[in-house]
């Protein structure tokens, strides 16, 4: 009985991550990570 708990909460988990990934492409978050990512890099090196 624990191991079905144990798996319906891992694939509960699981959904849930799926979903939040999901989300956050679809509202292009990860462009705005990757726009700021490139203006950090460019700071340390001294360009940007």
């Amino acid at each position: 009985m624990k191991s079905k708990t144990v798996l319906a909460a891992r694939l509960g988990l699981l959904a849930l991550a799926a979903a939040f990934l999901a989300i956050g492409l679809l509202g292009r978050e990860h462009v705005e990570v990757f726009q700021k990512a490139v203006k950090i890099c460019l700071e340390c090196i001294g360009i940007g």
